[in-house]
């Protein structure tokens, strides 16, 4: 089961979501299209395609 955190704006408007799934944190737009995730095994975030795009937990920086 995943546990699932709505994200919103300064005006309240949801943009995103993130749901964890054991030790991975996705993070997915207003649509649910996933934009990347970070594993908490690796401490890295990677962006959708798989790249690692950084260390540590800098998974709402794929949130535009």
């Amino acid at each position: 089961m995943m546990a699932k955190e709505v994200i919103k704006d300064y005006t309240g408007k949801i943009i995103g979501a993130i749901e964890w799934s054991g030790n991975k944190k996705w993070l997915s737009d207003f649509y649910g299209r996933r934009l990347g995730y970070y594993d908490k095994s690796l401490d890295k975030t990677f962006d959708f395609y798989g790249r690692m795009i950084g260390y540590g937990d800098i998974v709402l920086t794929l949130l535009r």
